[in-house]
């Protein structure tokens, strides 16, 4: 409910949750509560650098997912491409992109207690939240693997005895329809209560399928969650959660960035790719429809999640000092994505890729709180089964295509000439004429299993040498195995293929360049140069062997693979609090993120399994409430290295996923919060961060700048890979920061009002871990704004929004186009979006 006499209610994100209150006309700061250390303490007194966003915070200022809340966390990027269910968290210049099964996550998600492995779960709608918290730098001590650059803690608003509940709809342009309900049901008086929570959410999409007439990037999704709370004893408190939820949306919309019609990077111009799919029959559209959002495409592309599991959480109190607590879960979560995988309307290739996840997690945690003395110890563990399914499908024109857009023409001429040379005489079936370059009907699939177990120990203690100054220090110990058996198959028109000698591009070209030399040789009667020359054609007599020149479509041997790790990680943490209202904390801790075997279709010059990633921390706080002028100020400085972290190369049929040598990100963070009168706060959140890689030998190389403008790529090593030493990470800003102002207002009795608006700047950014030129994007900056009344006797509230209220217009990941040097798409962030969100409450 809206209070703007009364700001507790109106916590901005933006002030990273910094509660207020009205005492006696002065507005003074409200203790914020945080789970940050697995406990109950005060925002200022943890010495983490934590962002706590209340759930009323996050109805009113009507932030639907993580993607809008990254907005307001300075620091934390949140994105998606591809797919619905390629969704990307980064928090520190530190991420993971893409939904490559067998990759994990640098930013561990927890809902109500409970890991979720698969970053695509957190996408759907944030509702009926008490808060969200999000913890900076490695958490790896309390909270395990998978957190070397920090961890988002979602809290669901538990059941109640006082009936309370609401509910929210909200409808906006797009024709956005969005419906919550939440209600708690006391059964037992103070003994046993319940809540249930649902929502669902559907709006048009705001890109467009031009040559199929169809709407994409749209929202269709739903959820349930029923939750039972137990407390028979002041000692006891036994809490069951159940959650459902589904999505089936059309995504995600590329439009081009940098067409290929032709270059003249070499002197004359030369045709390009566009031109080659022009003749084709293909819908060809231009750089200035990218923010029109429109692209082609010869299938609608489609993304379905079904998520759902059960926990239970067990708390009781051995004694005064001693709590122990047990958190079990089982989680199933499933996803499909079908993918025009060569991005336009002429039929090469389509990508389907289904998974099956089944997870089992248990911990047991025993929490001591003593005079000086806080401990907290527990035990771990962690199963995971995932059968995952993939397809990449060609289609009638992927031979016409990519003969020419390979420079096969001549070479297939070449063979052709020289059989009707030598056709009628004996050697006419040693050379019979260039079979087909591919398969009619071809299908490159696999499917993969893959089984993880994972096995924690972890303890950490606060001893308190005085009542000013405060050790934490933590250790965790995680052993881990990983098996996967993939099993690659290719067919032709439903059967299995029989291939023919292997070749490559390079072979080819070989080939081709002794084609003269072999006519003349036959021409003259040279028998034994042409019998010296002939050998290598063999493959080309064998359908399907232009295949192997293009890697994605090329064989692949089976995988059975085994990755065993163990890890220790670990924190050490000194807090001075000179006052009641400062903290200031050193710390040094380690993370890790664990090693894999990689699940797509991946080059097979990539060895599968790659190792785990490892983090170190240094940090410097710090925490200070001015009572006397209303205002909170949190501050820190880091400094992070990373060993052996996981690169993933997106190709636009799957990523290449590689241990990258080492990164190095440093930088700072500003939260501050003033009550300026008792009706008007400012909130201003800023993040530096400086990332970028200092070892990485082997990686992408620029594709877009060469063709276009003819310069080199100056890591360009001449052997397939480049060397990204020094350069940016993507999608890291050096600075992100939002800045805000809610004015609120008496307007009558029983009626108050507020308005309220962001200002949000982001610096320029590299949007690809090859860092060319071409794929960067500007700074940009986009106002959110919000005005809302509240009818206090009526407990109800309507809030009229805004997000990017300016239409700014910028995008994330550029890409280059599969088979198409040359060619850059990217994918657009949203639109200017409005709205207007009723709730009730009861």
């Amino acid at each position: 409910m809206i209070k703007s006499s009364k700001p507790t209610t109106r916590i901005s994100a933006l002030a990273a949750a910094i509660c207020l209150a009205n005492v006696a006309h002065s507005a003074v700061l409200e203790e914020v509560l945080v789970t940050a250390q697995k406990r109950e303490q005060s925002l200022q007194e943890v010495p983490v650098a934590v962002t706590a966003i209340s759930g009323e915070a996050l109805q009113e200022s009507v932030i639907k997912d993580v993607f809008d809340l990254q907005t307001n966390v300075p620091g934390l990027i949140a994105g998606i491409n591809q797919t619905a269910n390629t969704a990307n968290f980064s928090i520190r210049g530190v991420g993971t992109s893409s939904q490559n099964y067998g990759l994990e996550s640098s930013v561990g998600l927890y809902v109500d207690g409970v890991y979720r492995a698969r970053q695509s779960s957190m996408i759907n709608e944030m509702v009926d939240l008490e808060a969200v918290e999000v913890l900076k730098g490695p958490q790896g001590t309390l909270f395990g693997k998978n957190t070397p650059s920090g961890a988002i803690l979602f809290r669901s608003a538990k059941p109640t005895h006082d009936g309370d509940g609401y509910i929210n709809v909200n409808v906006g342009n797009y024709g956005l329809t969005n419906v919550q309900l939440a209600k708690s049901i006391s059964a037992i008086d103070d003994e046993l209560a319940f809540r249930i929570t649902g929502f669902s959410s559907e709006r048009d999409g705001f890109g467009e399928i031009v040559n199929l007439d169809q709407d994409i990037n749209n929202r269709n999704r739903w959820g349930l969650r029923f939750q039972a709370l137990w407390e028979p004893s002041d000692e006891l408190s036994v809490r069951f959660i159940a959650d459902h939820a589904e999505l089936n949306e059309i995504c995600c919309v590329a439009p081009t960035k940098l067409n290929s019609f032709y270059t003249t990077a070499n002197g004359a111009p030369e045709f390009g790719t566009d031109a080659l799919f022009q003749s084709l029959g293909g819908t060809v559209l231009n750089d200035d429809d990218y923010y029109n959002r429109q692209m082609s495409s010869n299938i609608v592309p489609t993304s379905t999640v079904v998520d759902s599991g059960y926990s239970l959480e067990v708390n009781y109190d051995l004694n005064d000092s001693l709590t122990l607590t047990s958190v079990t879960a089982l989680r199933s979560f499933d996803s499909g994505d079908e993918i025009d995988s060569d991005f336009s309307d002429v039929r090469i290739i389509t990508t389907i890729n289904d998974a099956e996840s089944d997870s089992f997690s248990q911990e047991l945690r025993l929490t001591f709180q003593g005079d000086n003395l806080t401990a907290v110890g527990g035990l771990y563990y962690y199963q995971q089964e995932v059968d995952l399914h993939y397809e990449l499908n060609g289609y009638d024109q992927l031979e016409p295509y990519a003969v020419t857009a390979l420079g096969l023409d001549a070479f297939i001429g070449g063979i052709d000439t020289i059989a009707a040379q030598l056709a009628g005489t004996p050697f006419a079936p040693l050379f019979p004429g260039a079979a087909k370059p591919f398969f009619d009907e071809y299908s490159a699939q696999h499917d993969a299993m893959q089984d993880q177990n994972s096995y924690a120990v972890f303890g950490q203690m606060d001893y308190s040498f005085t009542d000013s100054l405060i050790l934490t220090a933590g250790v965790r110990f995680t052993s881990e195995e990983k098996d996967l058996n993939t099993k690659y198959y290719e067919l032709d028109g439903g059967q299995e293929v029989t291939w023919g000698p292997a070749t490559s591009l390079a072979q080819i070209g070989a080939a081709g360049a002794d084609l003269p030399a072999l006519g003349y040789a036959l021409a003259t009667g040279d028998t034994a140069t042409a019998l010296q020359l002939m050998p290598q054609y063999q493959p080309y007599f064998s359908q399907g062997w232009a295949n192997y020149a293009l890697a994605v479509l090329a064989p692949r041997p089976d995988i059975t693979a085994n990755l065993s790790d163990e890890q220790i990680t670990g924190s050490v943490k000194l807090a001075f609090l000179p006052d009641d209202n400062t903290l200031m904390y050193a710390s040094v801790g380690t993370g890790y993120k664990s090693g894999g075997t990689n699940t797509d279709r991946i080059d097979a010059a990539f060895d599968p399994v790659f190792d785990a990633e490892t983090s170190i921390t240094y940090e410097l706080g710090f925490k200070r409430d001015f009572d006397s002028i209303g205002m909170r100020v949190n501050a820190a400085l880091f400094a992070s290295t990373v060993d052996d972290f996981q690169a993933n190369a997106f190709t636009g049929t799957g990523f290449n996923l590689q241990n990258a040598g080492q990164l190095e990100t440093s930088g700072g963070e500003l939260e501050v919060l003033w009550a300026v009168t008792d009706l008007l706060t400012a909130n201003l959140g800023y993040a530096y961060t400086d990332a970028s890689f200092k070892d990485f030998k082997q990686g992408n190389c620029w594709v877009a700048t060469p063709w276009q403008t003819g310069m080199a790529d100056p890591g360009d090593s001449g052997q397939g890979f480049c060397d990204r030493s020094g350069d940016r990470l993507s999608n890291v800003p050096e600075h992100d920061a939002v800045f805000g102002l809610n004015q609120g207002f008496n307007l009558s009795s029983g009626v108050e009002g507020f308005v309220q608006a962001e200002y949000v700047y982001r610096s320029d950014t590299m949007t690809d871990g090859n860092n060319d030129p071409l794929k960067a994007q500007d700074a940009y900056s986009s106002i959110n704004a919000r005005a809302g009344i509240s009818f206090i006797d009526a407990d109800v509230d309507v809030i009229f929004w805004g997000r990017n209220i300016t239409d700014e217009e910028f995008h994330a990941t550029v890409f280059d186009v599969p088979l198409q040097d040359g060619k850059l798409k990217a994918y657009p962030g949203e639109p200017a979006t409005f709205g207007v969100s009723i709730q009730k409450n009861f």
